[in-house]
C-alpha cells in the first residue's frame, strides 16, 4: 500500500510540474508576443515614407520626388529615399498592417493603423544646437523633439480620451529611429574631427532616451530602437575620405575602419542606455534593433545574399570609383541608374536599395538582430502575408 501511495505521489508531482511549466511557457509567450494594431514611427530618411516631400515647396523638391526613386516597387516616386520599400514597409507587411502613412500630409487624418513622423534629414539634436557647434548643414529643422511634439498634438485626432490614447499607444509597435545618424553625418560632411563628432554621442543618446521615457509614460509597451548604420561602408563617405592608405580599409569589406569604429561606439552607448531603461521599466519591452550588424554581415558576404562582390558603389549615381558625385546626385538630370538594383546594396550613396532594406527587416523579424529576442508571430497572424516580400534568407 505504501508503495502504491508513493507511486501515485510521484505521478501527481510529475503532472503538477508539467502543468506549471506549460503555464509558465504560455505566460511567457503572451508577455513577449504582441498582436500589434498599429505602427507609430519617428526618424529620418531611413524611415521617411513621404514627410519631407510633403513639407517641401514645389520650387525646392527633394531628390526623392523624381525618378528613378520608387521605380522598383511603387513605380513612381513616393518620397521614400530608395528605389522601393523601406525597412518600416517590410515590418508593416510582416505584421499584416498597411504601409505607415506620413503624418505631415494630413495632420487631421485618421491614423488608426499607424502614423509616421520621420522626416528625411532629421536630427536627434535641435538644429540651433548643432549650429552652435559649427555644424551648418541645414536640410530640415524637424528634429526628434519636433516629431514627438507633433505626435502629442495630434493625439486628440487619433483617440478620444486619455484611456483610449493609452490603449492605442500600448497596442502599437513604436519605432524610435534610426535617429542621430544625421547629427554625425552633417558634422562629417563639414569636416569636423572625429573627436568633435564623438562629443555629440552622449547628447544624442540622452535625447533618444528622454523621448523613449516620455513614450513609456504615455503608455508605450513595445518600443524598437534601431542602431546607427555602418557609415564606413557608405558610398558618400568612401568617396569623401578616399585614401591610398590601405590600412584604413577593412580587407574583407573595403569599408573605412575608423568610421565604423565610431558607429560601434555610438551603438554600444545606445545599448547600455536601453538596458538601463529596460531595468527601470520592466513592464515595457525595449528592443535594440541592430541595423549595424545586419548590414555589416551583408557587406562581409554579399554574394550569399544575392549582391555583387564588394557592393560599395551606388546603383544610381555618376563618377569616381564608387559611382558617386556629391554635386550630381541621383534624381537629377543626366544621372544614370543601374539596370538591376537588386544586385546593389547602395542606392544613391546615402541610402540603400529595397533589396538591402528587406534583408535588414528580415534580420530583425526572423534573424538574430533584435535584442532581446522577440516573438513577432502572434496567434492568428497572417503567415502568408508575412512571407509575401519574397525569398527569405537565413542570418
Amino acid at each position: 500500500m505504501a508503495s502504491l501511495l508513493s507511486h501515485l505521489s510521484k505521478k501527481l508531482k510529475t503532472v503538477f510540474l508539467i502543468t506549471l511549466l506549460t503555464t509558465v511557457a504560455v505566460v511567457t509567450s503572451e508577455q513577449h508576443c504582441r498582436n500589434f494594431k498599429s505602427i507609430i514611427s519617428f526618424g529620418d530618411s531611413i524611415t521617411d515614407t513621404g514627410n519631407l516631400l510633403i513639407l517641401s515647396s514645389s520650387n525646392n523638391l527633394p531628390q526623392s520626388a523624381f525618378p528613378p526613386y520608387g521605380e522598383t516597387f511603387f513605380h513612381v516616386p513616393t518620397g521614400r529615399f530608395s528605389n522601393g520599400r523601406l525597412i518600416i514597409d517590410f515590418i508593416a507587411e510582416y505584421l499584416g498592417l498597411p504601409y505607415v502613412p506620413p503624418y505631415f500630409g494630413s495632420p487631421n487624418g485618421s491614423f488608426e493603423k499607424g502614423v509616421n513622423f520621420a522626416v528625411a534629414g532629421a536630427t536627434a539634436l535641435e538644429q540651433s544646437f548643432l549650429e552652435s557647434r559649427g555644424i551648418h548643414y541645414a536640410y530640415t529643422n524637424i528634429s526628434l523633439g519636433v516629431q514627438l511634439k507633433s505626435f502629442k498634438e495630434t493625439l486628440p485626432n487619433i483617440c478620444g480620451s486619455p484611456s483610449d490614447c493609452k490603449e492605442i499607444i500600448g497596442n502599437a509597435l513604436i519605432i524610435v529611429g534610426e535617429i542621430g545618424g544625421n547629427d554625425y553625418n552633417y558634422g562629417l560632411l563639414v569636416r569636423k574631427s572625429i573627436q568633435e563628432i564623438k562629443e555629440l554621442v552622449p547628447l544624442v543618446i540622452s535625447t533618444i532616451s528622454s523621448v523613449i521615457t516620455e513614450l513609456v509614460h504615455m503608455g508605450g509597451r513595445t518600443i524598437m530602437v534601431p542602431t546607427d548604420l555602418p557609415i564606413g561602408c557608405w558610398t558618400s563617405f568612401l568617396t569623401q575620405y578616399q585614401t591610398s592608405n590601405e590600412e584604413e580599409y577593412n580587407p574583407l569589406t573595403g569599408c573605412l575602419n575608423w568610421l565604423n569604429e565610431f558607429v560601434e561606439h555610438h551603438n554600444k552607448e545606445l545599448q547600455a542606455e536601453l538596458n538601463r531603461l529596460q531595468q527601470l521599466y520592466p513592464h515595457v519591452t525595449i528592443l535594440y534593433a541592430d541595423y549595424y550588424k545586419a548590414l555589416l554581415h551583408i557587406f562581409q558576404e554579399p554574394p550569399r545574399f544575392g549582391f555583387m562582390n564588394r557592393p560599395l558603389s551606388a546603383c544610381c549615381g555618376t563618377g569616381g570609383p564608387y559611382n558617386f558625385n556629391s554635386g550630381s546626385q541621383c534624381g537629377t538630370k543626366g544621372v544614370d541608374c543601374c539596370i538591376d538594383p537588386s544586385k546593389y546594396v547602395h542606392w544613391d550613396g546615402f541610402h540603400l536599395t529595397e533589396s538591402a532594406y528587406r534583408l535588414v527587416a528580415m534580420g530583425l523579424l526572423e534573424g538574430p538582430y533584435t535584442l532581446p529576442a522577440f516573438d513577432w508571430s502572434c496567434p492568428g497572424a497572417d503567415i502568408e502575408n508575412r512571407t509575401s516580400s519574397g525569398r527569405q534568407y537565413s542570418f
